[in-house]
Parts: structure tokens; sequence; C-alpha cells
């Protein structure tokens, strides 16, 4: 059981018959930054709500090299994981706490439930699933139409945005994770978007001066 103030983040979306059903059978988890929340292949009991923290949901190829489909902030949930849920099937991605994160988890013969009886759970539901799809959408056309360069200053721009701060702390190994490429790469394209004036590099830290 939780209580009514962690569900501030969504009482825009719920009804109150809804905000009641949650804090009745849900419960509170907290992971630090870098910790998998939901892993491949995993069986999914419960889906995660996010009111705390940032969430890197993420696809796994043969070789064991992670791409970021997208990230997940605070008054989101996890489409994939909902997708899982529905058809009793295990994860295909894998969710990673980009932050300190908390995350409250509904069990899953809960939602099935909540989907066919109420109608501001469904439209939530839906409307994850459309967002999530088009930011899908958005990472394979940037995957499919952008050069390298690009890819990587929309990526520090869109952390700007997600973090709202312009002086990033991330690795360029980090970087590399997400964009799927080496690190060697990254490195010499950033100090090509430094000589551009687009950024500045520190240790461990990148500060981004467009956006």
């Amino acid at each position: 059981m939780i209580s009514k103030e962690l569900l501030l983040p969504f009482y825009y979306l719920f009804d109150s018959e809804i905000i009641n059903n949650i804090t009745n059978v849900a419960f509170l988890k907290s992971f630090n930054k870098n910790d998998i929340i939901i892993d491949i292949n995993q069986e999914l009991n419960f889906i995660p709500l996010l009111i705390k923290g940032n969430i890197k949901v993420l696809r796994e190829d043969t070789h064991g090299d992670e791409l970021l489909l997208y990230v997940l902030e605070s008054g989101d949930t996890c489409a994939m994981s909902l997708t899982c849920c529905m058809s009793k099937s295990v994860s295909k991605i894998r969710a990673v706490a980009d932050e300190d994160t908390n995350v409250i988890m509904i069990p899953i013969s809960h939602m099935k439930l909540w989907l066919n009886s109420n109608e501001s759970w469904r439209n939530f539901i839906l409307q994850s699933y459309q967002v999530r799809f088009d930011e899908i959408l958005e990472t394979i056309d940037t995957l499919a139409f952008m050069k390298m360069d690009e890819r990587l200053f929309k990526y520090l721009t869109d952390q700007v945005k997600l973090t709202a701060s312009s002086d990033l702390e991330v690795t360029h190994q980090e970087i590399a994770k997400d964009l799927h490429t080496s690190r060697v790469v990254v490195s010499r394209l950033l100090k090509q978007l430094e000589k551009g004036h687009k950024i500045k590099l520190g240790r461990n830290k990148i500060s981004v001066l467009e956006f």
C-alpha cells in the first residue's frame, strides 16, 4: 500500500477511483543509477509507473551491444512492459535507471481489470502506447536518415531537455553504448562539435552551447 501523495505526477491523468485502487494494491521500489529495473527475458508480474528519475529503455543485439530506444520521465510507464504483460511473454527490452529512481509497481492482474473497467486508466494505457510508438519511430528515423554526428548532437540536446541542464555528466563510453557505436567514433565527433562551438568538453562532462 502506498500514499496518495506519491501519485501526484498522475493526478491529471487518473480519476479518484484509480488513484484509490493504485494506493491499495501497488508498492514502491527505489533504484540507484545504473540499476536494472527490467531485464531482457524477464517474466513481468508488475508494470512500472515512474514517479521520480529517468529510465533508459534499451534493446540488445545478438552480440550483447545495446541501442537506446527511448527515455521515460516522471509520469510515464513503459509500453514495452505493458505489451509483455498483456501477451504474457518475457521482456524484450532492458530498462535501466539513468539516475536514482522511484517506481510504483502495479500487479498485472489489476492492470488488466482496470483496462476494461476504468476509462481514465484505459486512456492512459492507449496514450502511453502512442507516445512510445512515436518515440520508436523517431529512433528509427534517426538511425536511417541522420549521419552519426547529427545523431550525436541530437542525443546531447535531448539529454539537455531531459535533465534541464546544459552541463551533462556523461562519459564518451556511455554515449557510445547508447548510440550503438564505438567510443573512438564518439570522441572524434565530440571534438568536431567542440571545434564548431556547439559544445565544450570537460572531464566526464559536456557543456552544450547550442540547443
